[in-house]
């Protein structure tokens, strides 16, 4: 742009070729550079980012000795520069700082050798530039002062966030934990009664609105207050988790298995009628019967008895069937134990 009013004051003379010469080397470079900073660049390379700067300011002041007779002209466009210096090029304070009195103590000397301005003139000169670069450097300063508080609450407020996320996820997994705990037994982490009984009753409802048979199983280990008697606690906790196992690998994913209490379980068994449940059942029992004990043990002949109930047509009360399942359980534990008795329309077969 400044090619055009050099044409019209100098015409096709030395001095305008020097001038076109002149600014096509100072943009071409700055283009150059700012192509390089923008592929490699980083502000840990400080001189990279300071060259277009000493560049520019070069030109500006080589302006002088090729045209002196537009002094006043370069004067505004120096001050432009040293406060776009200071506005444009963000956190380098240093190297802004060092371009900008580079450019204004070389403009000055230009003009004074170049120009021959009087010492008037050179006082008020170099008191505009000085003021230009305090109020630039002022002004950058305050800029990169803001910046960093700036920085500082969004640096707090990653770390509150950062704390937040911890704190829900800790929450989380002690929710977690705790629905572990109301839904799972502790020692066999089979369903616990509550959870199981919420289970189990969504399975008979939906059972009965599809018309599809159901079945429910209550498993006591027989003689089990003797193996406490005489292996410990310790070991009759041992057998139950083993039986548990047994009794969760017998059974279908759609099965649902839980500890009622003491040495009892309870199975819910969706789209099961009497002959299918009979089989699993026998199944179940035998797969106890050959669970490997501990040496100590070997002389104990591991056995479960189970009492089925089936549910009947319109019957939705998971209470009434689990008290028939342990109708049938007793009446086989009186039989001798080691049994499968199953309960159908009142009577135990």
């Amino acid at each position: 742009m400044f090619a055009i009013t050099d044409y019209y004051l100098l015409g096709l003379s030395r001095e305008y070729y020097l001038l076109i010469a002149m600014r096509s080397v100072v943009v071409g470079l700055c283009l150059f550079l700012a192509l390089i900073i923008a592929r490699r660049g980083s502000y840990s390379r400080i001189w990279l980012h300071a060259m277009p700067l000493w560049i520019l300011a070069t030109g500006i002041i080589l302006i002088v000795p090729l045209r002196p007779e537009s002094l006043s002209t370069q004067i505004t466009a120096v001050v432009v520069a040293t406060m776009a210096f200071y506005l444009l090029i963000p956190n380098l304070l240093t190297v802004v700082t060092f371009a900008s009195l580079y450019l204004s103590i070389g403009f000055l000397i230009s003009a004074i050798l170049f120009a021959e301005i009087a010492p008037v003139d050179t006082l008020r000169l170099a008191l505009l530039l000085v003021m230009t670069n305090v109020v630039g450097f002022c002004a950058l300063l305050r800029l990169e002062s803001l910046q960093r508080k700036q920085f500082a609450l969004l640096h707090e407020a990653r770390d509150k966030n950062r704390q937040l996320l911890k704190e829900i996820a800790h929450r989380k997994s002690l929710e977690e934990q705790l629905r572990m705990v109301a839904e799972r037994d502790a020692l066999t982490g089979l369903n616990s009664r509550s959870h199981f009984m919420k289970r189990a009753k969504a399975l008979l409802q939906s059972s009965r609105r599809e018309q599809a048979p159901f079945s429910l199983f209550m498993i006591d280990v027989d003689h089990f207050k003797r193996i406490n008697d005489t292996w410990g606690h310790s070991h009759g906790d041992w057998v139950l988790a083993r039986i548990s196992e047994a009794c969760a690998h017998a059974l279908r994913p759609t099965d649902v298995i839980g500890r009622f209490g003491g040495e009892e379980f309870v199975v819910a068994l969706p789209d099961t009628g009497p002959d299918d449940a009979l089989i699993v059942a026998e199944r179940l029992k035998t797969q106890v019967a050959e669970l490997p004990l501990k040496e100590e043990m070997s002389e104990l002949c591991l056995s479960v008895t189970i009492g089925i109930a089936i549910a009947h047509g319109e019957e939705v009360d998971l209470q009434a069937l689990i008290s028939r399942a342990d109708q049938s359980l007793y009446a086989g534990k009186r039989d001798g134990r080691n049994r499968v008795v199953i309960s159908r329309k009142g009577r135990e077969e």
